[in-house]
C-alpha cells in the first residue's frame, strides 16, 4: 500500500517511516484525478447551503491536503534529490488543481447566494466570517477574470510556486556546500567548547574521521549555530570577514558555489518573482502586490504599516547609532559588519559579566522542555506527555507529545524536531499544521502540529545545550503551536492558525517569548548539565538587564527587512533599470547605521519573502509584536508573581487568543482579551526605547 494513502496511524498522522519518494507521483496523480472527478460531481449538484458549498468541498480536498502536506514537510526536514525531484514533478498539477477549485464558478455562485440568502443570518459568527473569506479568496484566485486572463493567472501561480521551491532549494544547497576548513589552533582562538565540538563534528561529517574538538581539524559552516558562534567568538578578524562575506553571498552570483554552478544563483529568480507578483496583482485590479497582500491582513493599508514602522524607526535609530559607537569605542577602531557580533558579545560580557556560552550549560533541552511544559500547565491548564514511542517519525531525533486538558483528556499533539541537520533540513525555525481540528459526523478530529528548530545538536553524551536565544526560539514556535492545538473552533477553515490574518499570527508566539525573562520560569527550567545547579539569581538579573542590550539595533534590523519588503512589493518595477539590490542600498541609510556592502546579496537568501509566506508581509513581525507586548503587559499589570491573577489571565488568553483562532477578526480577539485596542507603549518599554532614550 502506498504510505501516502495510509491514515491508520493514530490521529491520522502520516506514516513517516514508510513514505518514499517513489510513492509521491503515483499517489498525487490518483488523488488529483479523484479531486477533479469529485469537483465535477459537486458542481453538478451544488446548492447554496453550508453542507454543499463548504463541508462537501472540505471533504473533497482533505486527501490532497494530507498527502501534499506530508510531502512538503519532508522536503523541509528530510530533503533528498529523489524527494525534491518528485515534489517538483507534481507541484504544477497540485497548484493547477487547487486553482481550478478556487475558481469554480458554480461553487462561487453557491457561496454568494448563501451569503445573500435568509440562511446566512442563522450561521454562527465564525461561519459567517469563513463565508466572507471564501468569497474574497475566490476573487483573489481570479474567479472574476475572463477565460484568457484566468489561464494567465493560473500559469503565474504555477510558476511562482515552482520558483519558490527552487529559491529555497538554492539557499539550502548553497548553505550546506560551504565549509571553511581550519587546521591551526590559532584559527579557532576564542571559540567556546560547544562551538569547537560542533566544528569538529562537521569536519568528521565532511570526511575527517579523526577530527576532535581539541586538535581539529574544524569545519565552519553557514548553518546558523556554526555561523553565529563563529561571528560572536572567533578572534581571527580576517576569518570572520571571510565567513561573513560568504554568508551574504549565499545563492547569488557572488557565491563561490553559485559561481561554480550558475543554476544556484537566485538573483534572476528575484526579478522574475517580483515581476510575476506585480502582473498577478494587476490582473486582480490592485495597484501593487502589496495592496493585494494586505487585502487579507489585519493592517488596513500600506500607509498605516509604514506609519507604524516609522514610529518605531524614529525611536530606534539615534539609539542604534550610540550602540554602534559603543562597539567602536570598545574595539578601538571603526567596527565593520563582521565585527559587530564579536564586539557586541565582548561588550555584553563587560557590561553584564556573562556570555551566551556561560548560559548554555544551564539550559539542556530536556530541562527546558520541562520548564516550558510547566509554564503552559500553570497558565493554560494543559498537560504535555511524551508519547514518542507510539508513532512513526522521520528522524530518530524527532519526539512526539500529546497535550491533555485539566481532566486528562487528549486535546492535541505535536512533533518536535529540534536540531540542525544542514545536509537535509532547511534553516530557521517554524511551526506548521500536521492535522487540523475538525468536527464531523464521526466526532472531533484533534489537531497535531509540527514544531521545527535548528538549535545546536547533542555532542556525544552531552545533551543539546541551548543558548538563551535558542530557548526563546523554542518558546516562540511553541506559542504558534498552542494557537493551533488549543483551538476550540470546529470548522476547519477557521480552526487553529487557519484563517488568522497573517500579521496577527505572531501574537501568541511572541507572547510566549516574554516568559523567558520571567524569573520563576527561567530559573525553574535551568539545571546545570554537570552540577545540577539552578541559574544563579545574579546571573538571571544580568540576563534580564541584557534583554534590552542593543535592542534598538535589533529593532532597526527587523524594520529594515519590513521596509525593503514593502518597497519591493509596493513601488518597485522589476522590469526597470533599478535592481532589487539597488532598492536595498537606496533604503539602507534610514535603517542601517553601517553602510550596506556593495557586494551584499542578502536578498538572494531572503527566503521569508521569496520562498515563504511573508511577501509584502514581513512587517507582520513588528505589527504582531505590538499586540503581543501589549498582551503580556496585561500580565505585568496584574502582577507576574500573583498566581491567582496569572491563572485567571492565562485562562482568558487561552479562551480568546488561543481558542478563537480564525473564527473572529484579530482586532475583536485582542479586544476580547485586553478590553481595548492595542498600543505601542509596552513594546517600546520592553525594548528600553521611547522619548527618554533619545
Amino acid at each position: 500500500m502506498n504510505a501516502l494513502f495510509d491514515h491508520s496511524q493514530q490521529g491520522g498522522l502520516p506514516p513517516f517511516d514508510r513514505i518514499d519518494a517513489n510513492q509521491v507521483k503515483p499517489a498525487l496523480e490518483r488523488i488529483l484525478a479523484e479531486l477533479t472527478a469529485g469537483q465535477r460531481a459537486i458542481e453538478a449538484a451544488v446548492e447554496p447551503t453550508w453542507a454543499c458549498a463548504v463541508d462537501a468541498v472540505n471533504d473533497l480536498v482533505e486527501p490532497l491536503e494530507r498527502a501534499w502536506g506530508a510531502v512538503t514537510h519532508l522536503v523541509a526536514v528530510k530533503n533528498s534529490p529523489a524527494l525534491r525531484e518528485a515534489h517538483q514533478a507534481v507541484q504544477p498539477a497540485v497548484v493547477e488543481a487547487s486553482l481550478k477549485l478556487a475558481q469554480s464558478e458554480p461553487l462561487f455562485r453557491a457561496l454568494t447566494t448563501l451569503r445573500g440568502g435568509p440562511a446566512f443570518a442563522a450561521l454562527a459568527p465564525e461561519r459567517k466570517r469563513i463565508l466572507e473569506k471564501k468569497i474574497l479568496q475566490a476573487r483573489l484566485a481570479g474567479i472574476d477574470l475572463a477565460a484568457q486572463q484566468r489561464a494567465r493567472f493560473t500559469a503565474i501561480q504555477q510558476e511562482l510556486s515552482e520558483l519558490a521551491t527552487t529559491f529555497s532549494n538554492h539557499v539550502l544547497d548553497s548553505t550546506k556546500a560551504y565549509g571553511l576548513e581550519l587546521t591551526s589552533a590559532d584559527d579557532v582562538v576564542g571559540l567556546p567548547p560547544t562551538a569547537l565540538a560542533m566544528a569538529a563534528a562537521a569536519a568528521q561529517a565532511a570526511g575527517h574521521g579523526g577530527a576532535t574538538a581539541e586538535r581539529g581539524p574544524w569545519r565552519i559552516t553557514l548553518d546558523m549555530p556554526s555561523f553565529d558562534a563563529f561571528m560572536r567568538h572567533a578572534q581571527r578578524r580576517d576569518l570572520r570577514e571571510r565567513v561573513y562575506r560568504a554568508y551574504l553571498a549565499r545563492a547569488s552570483e557572488r557565491d563561490s558555489v553559485a559561481t561554480a554552478s550558475a543554476s544556484l544563483d537566485n538573483g534572476p529568480l528575484i526579478a522574475r518573482i517580483l515581476t510575476l507578483r506585480q502582473e498577478m496583482a494587476a490582473l486582480l485590479g490592485f495597484a501593487s502586490y502589496a495592496e493585494l497582500s494586505l487585502a487579507t491582513k489585519m493592517a488596513p493599508s500600506v500607509a498605516e504599516v509604514e506609519r507604524l514602522l516609522e514610529e518605531l524607526r524614529a525611536e530606534s535609530f539615534p539609539v542604534a547609532e550610540r550602540e554602534l559607537a559603543d562597539l567602536s569605542a570598545l574595539a578601538g577602531f571603526a567596527v565593520q559588519h563582521w565585527d559587530v557580533g564579536f564586539w557586541a558579545e565582548r561588550l555584553r560580557e563587560q557590561r553584564y559579566a556573562f556570555s551566551e556560552e556561560e548560559l548554555r550549560p544551564y539550559f539542556p533541552l530536556p530541562r527546558v522542555l520541562d520548564g516550558l511544559f510547566a509554564l503552559v500547565k500553570r497558565l493554560f491548564g494543559v498537560h504535555v506527555v511524551d508519547a514518542t514511542t507510539t508513532v512513526a517519525r522521520w528522524h530518530d531525533d524527532v519526539r512526539y507529545f500529546v497535550v491533555k486538558d485539566e481532566h486528562h483528556a487528549d486535546v492535541a499533539a505535536f512533533f518536535l524536531d529540534p536540531y540542525a541537520r544542514p545536509a537535509e533540513k532547511r534553516g530557521g525555525a517554524w511551526m506548521d499544521d500536521c492535522v487540523t481540528r475538525r468536527r464531523s459526523a464521526a466526532g472531533v478530529r484533534l489537531p497535531a502540529a509540527y514544531l521545527c528548530c535548528n538549535q545546536t545538536p547533542p555532542v556525544g553524551d552531552t545533551p543539546s545545550l541551548m543558548t538563551f536565544r535558542e530557548v526563546e526560539t523554542l518558546f516562540h514556535e511553541f506559542g504558534h503551536g498552542l494557537q493551533h492545538m488549543l483551538t476550540r473552533v470546529d470548522d476547519v477553515d477557521a480552526s487553529g492558525i487557519r484563517g488568522v490574518e497573517w500579521d496577527a499570527v505572531e501574537l501568541p508566539s511572541q507572547f510566549m517569548e516574554n516568559w523567558c525573562t520571567h524569573k520563576p520560569t527561567l530559573l525553574g527550567m535551568s539545571h546545570h548539565v554537570q552540577t545540577g545547579a539552578t541559574l544563579p539569581h545574579e546571573l538571571f538579573d544580568k540576563v534580564k538587564a541584557a534583554k534590552t542590550f542593543r535592542a534598538a539595533s535589533m529593532m532597526l534590523r527587523q524594520i529594515s527587512f519590513a521596509r525593503l519588503d514593502l518597497e519591493l512589493h509596493a513601488r518597485f518595477d522589476a522590469t526597470g533599470k533599478e535592481t532589487a539590490f539597488d532598492v536595498q542600498r537606496r533604503l539602507a541609510p534610514l535603517t542601517s547605521v553601517l553602510p550596506v556592502l556593495p557586494e551584499d546579496r542578502f536578498l538572494c537568501s531572503f527566503s521569508h519573502i521569496f520562498a515563504g509566506g511573508y511577501a509584502a508581509g514581513y512587517y507582520s513581525y513588528k505589527w504582531a509584536e505590538v499586540l503581543s507586548a501589549d498582551a503580556f503587559g496585561a500580565f505585568e499589570e496584574a502582577g507576574l508573581d500573583e498566581d491567582a491573577k496569572l491563572h485567571q489571565l492565562g485562562r482568558r488568553f487561552r479562551d480568546t487568543v488561543l481558542a478563537l483562532g480564525g473564527g473572529m477578526h484579530p482586532s475583536e480577539v485582542f479586544r476580547a482579551f485586553r478590553g481595548r485596542d492595542p498600543k505601542t507603549d509596552a513594546l517600546l518599554r520592553h525594548a528600553g526605547l521611547g522619548p527618554s532614550t533619545r
